[in-house]
């Protein structure tokens, strides 16, 4: 049964003791409702269709479907699903391609139950999340490509406005709607105006591939 207010799981990992072990720690939190498990990617396809989650915790080594292509296919069917990558991977590769694929967060599996939780929440709330070790591999990388000489407005059709710009800048630090309100003393409605703004002007369908598409643009 439904029960309302709460965040809508799914488990995805095709190791028995990690889905049990992830479980038990988060049905210790009132606002989350575990409503599945899936083993493989395949499987989490068909969990999604009948479970209807709010948030996917989504392993990458899976048999038969791995985490990135699971990842790609849900976005294709329903772009508002959130997935979190849960890994003990943080090679470069497997991070570029699951924030390409539309996942909102990067973890690795060494941190704690209320970090998770945390992390769930800010998913949640419109934030995205990604594991800072990795994150600093991913800037590296992208400050390693960027072209020297890019404009940093450069390949935009419409440019964005000096405040869209302070927006993106935090949308990229992980913080929330709420968050960039306080920072910028704006309401969190006119936040909310200037994220739809820049995933426009910028082509992106969400806040992890903003931050993506920004770094290649040479706008952070």
């Amino acid at each position: 049964m439904t029960i309302p207010n709460r965040t809508r799981i799914l488990i995805v990992d095709d190791q028995r003791l990690m889905r049990e072990g992830l479980r038990t720690l988060l049905e210790l939190e009132n606002d989350f409702e575990i409503v599945g498990e899936a083993g493989d990617g395949q499987m989490a396809l068909d969990a999604v269709a009948t479970h209807h989650p709010d948030v996917v915790l989504m392993d990458i080594r899976m048999p038969r479907m791995d985490g990135v292509e699971a990842t790609r296919r849900l976005h294709t069917q329903d772009p508002g699903i959130k997935v979190i990558i849960l890994t003990t991977f943080d090679d470069e590769t497997y991070v570029y391609e699951g924030l390409r694929a539309g996942a909102l967060g990067y973890l690795l599996k060494d941190l704690s139950g209320d970090e998770l939780a945390r992390a769930i929440r800010t998913v949640m709330n419109g934030g995205a999340l990604i594991e800072p070790s990795v994150a600093r591999k991913v800037l590296a990388e992208f400050a390693r490509l960027a072209p020297a000489q890019q404009s940093p407005r450069a390949g935009l059709a419409e440019p964005l406005s000096e405040r869209e710009l302070d927006v993106l800048k935090l949308v990229a630090t992980g913080m929330s709607n709420r968050e960039i309100g306080a920072k910028l003393f704006i309401a969190e409605g006119t936040v909310k105006n200037y994220v739809t703004n820049v995933l426009q002007k910028i082509g992106a369908r969400d806040r992890t591939q903003a931050t993506l598409r920004a770094r290649e643009l040479g706008l952070l």
